[in-house]
Parts: structure tokens; sequence; C-alpha cells
């Protein structure tokens, strides 16, 4: 015979499995809508749109399945170094554009946020970043035109 008290907890701990469930199941769907969202377009759209962005259309769909907070520790490390991201962003957005595809194709990225936690990503930066050599660059660039 079932335990009529236990009946509200077993209700509960369901509940929470459920919701669990449909947790993963939306994150899933999030991802794949992302992966996807090249899936819309025709093979001659997604080559004009890589062309447009200067790209293979592999690269697109590999960037593309990072989905678009992939390159979110760029602009961290922007600010890091003192780079202010949208004055780079408007005054040469390819360069941006690069520094983007790079990092989120990175795979330092652990060390990328442990650095950045630590305030040591401005010291750091060349031991692991992609984009080492254009933020010296910029860096170089934004120290000459700095008044002394």
């Amino acid at each position: 015979m079932p335990n009529p008290q236990s009946e509200p907890s077993r209700t509960a701990l369901i509940e929470v499995i459920l919701g669990s469930i449909a947790d993963w199941v939306n994150k899933y769907r999030q991802k794949f809508n992302i992966d996807s969202s090249l899936g819309v377009c025709s093979p001659d759209e997604v080559m004009h749109i890589a062309k447009d962005l200067r790209l293979s259309t592999a690269e697109l769909q590999e960037l593309a399945r990072k989905g678009p907070d992939a390159a979110d520790l760029l602009l961290k490390m922007l600010v890091a170094l003192k780079v202010d991201p949208e004055a780079l962003e408007k005054a040469d957005p390819y360069v941006m554009q690069d520094l983007q595809r790079l990092c989120t194709t990175c795979g330092a990225k652990k060390r990328c946020e442990h650095e950045l936690a630590r305030g040591t990503a401005g010291e750091h930066f060349r031991e692991f970043c992609p984009n080492a050599f254009t933020l010296d660059a910029l860096l170089s660039q934004k120290n000459r035109s700095s008044p002394q």
C-alpha cells in the first residue's frame, strides 16, 4: 500500500527531474538552432555570406557552430590591454573581425579566462593567445599615437 506522506516528495522529485530534462532539451535546441541558422540558407547564400566576411564556407560554418558568445573573451582582453573595442571596430572592422575569428576558434580559453580573472592577461597573453601578434601591433600603434 502506498504511503500518502511520500507522494508529495515523490511528485516534487519528479518535477525537478522533468525540469532538468526540459532545461537540457532547451539548451540542446538552442545550440542546434545556432548551428542550423546557416541551414536555412542555400549553398549560394552561404558562399556569398562567407565571401562578404572574407572567409571560406568551412570557416563560416565552424564559426556558426561555436555560437554568438564564442569571442566574448576578446572584448575582455582588449579592455585589459586598454584598447577600446568600439573604437577599434569603427577604425578597422576587418582587424576586429580577424581578432574575433581567431578568438572564436582558440583552444586556450581556460587559460585566457584564468589570466583575465587574475589581472595578468596583459602580461601573459603572448604565451597563449592566437591574437598576440595583432594585439602587439595594436599596442604599438596605440603607444605611438599617445602623447608622450
